[in-house]
């Protein structure tokens, strides 16, 4: 039996046909504060795009800077391309995700793997020969 997706008690469907002032109670203060304290330019445009995913008419992907977006219950199921940094990672967005950032899920540093010094690193390694 399949586990149904309940956020803070509430399900899916009930999430989906909630007013946006009844589920931003819902979320921590700092999800709630900055939702209320409006949308920028680029949320918006990201948020039309997301509405127009779902809807079937965007063709290309969505790629993105804006990882301070809260994810909400009407975004689940899009691929967002969010960027790291470096490069643009996909995003499927789940019901597991509501009430996140994002930039949660897009991971902006990676493992740093020192090799061996190369020539003028250091004083002495103008004497190695280079093979």
């Amino acid at each position: 039996m399949v586990k149904e997706f309940a956020y803070r008690g509430i399900p899916k469907e009930e999430l989906d046909n909630m007013s946006l002032e009844k589920l931003f109670q819902l979320f921590n203060a700092r999800q709630r504060r900055s939702l209320t304290r409006g949308i920028t330019d680029g949320k918006r445009k990201l948020i039309e795009e997301i509405k127009a995913a779902k809807a079937g008419k965007l063709k290309n992907p969505i790629k993105t800077h804006v990882r301070d977006l809260i994810i909400l219950p009407y975004m689940v199921d899009v691929t967002v391309n969010v960027f790291s940094g470096k490069e643009f990672r996909p995003v499927t967005i789940r019901t597991e995700m509501i009430g996140h950032y994002l930039g949660e899920y897009v991971i902006t540093n990676r493992k740093v793997s020192h090799g061996a010094p190369g020539v003028g690193a250091s004083r002495s390694s103008l004497y190695v020969p280079l093979k």
